[in-house]
């Protein structure tokens, strides 16, 4: 079974000072972020029209029938 934390004296690739030596660790890889490798889709506006005319219809309809209950509870 190996220590999690080796003796520094006799780790292998170790420079005193605890320093690596270069060569001693392989190259970082890209990880294929070099490039966008499709086309990325075009970003649409917001909300349309008619998806916020249908919200602020049934909007005013359920305000309009608070109100109406209110009315009749009070009369």
């Amino acid at each position: 079974m190996t220590s999690p934390d080796p003796e520094p004296s006799r780790t292998p690739g170790l420079e005193p000072g605890s320093g690596v030596p270069p060569g001693e660790t392989p190259p970082a890889e890209a990880g294929g972020t070099a490039g966008i490798s499709h086309p990325q889709p075009e970003l649409r506006k917001g909300w349309g029209a008619m998806p916020l005319v249908l919200i602020m219809a049934v909007v005013a309809l359920v305000a309009i029938g608070l109100i109406a209950m209110v009315v009749a509870l009070i009369a």
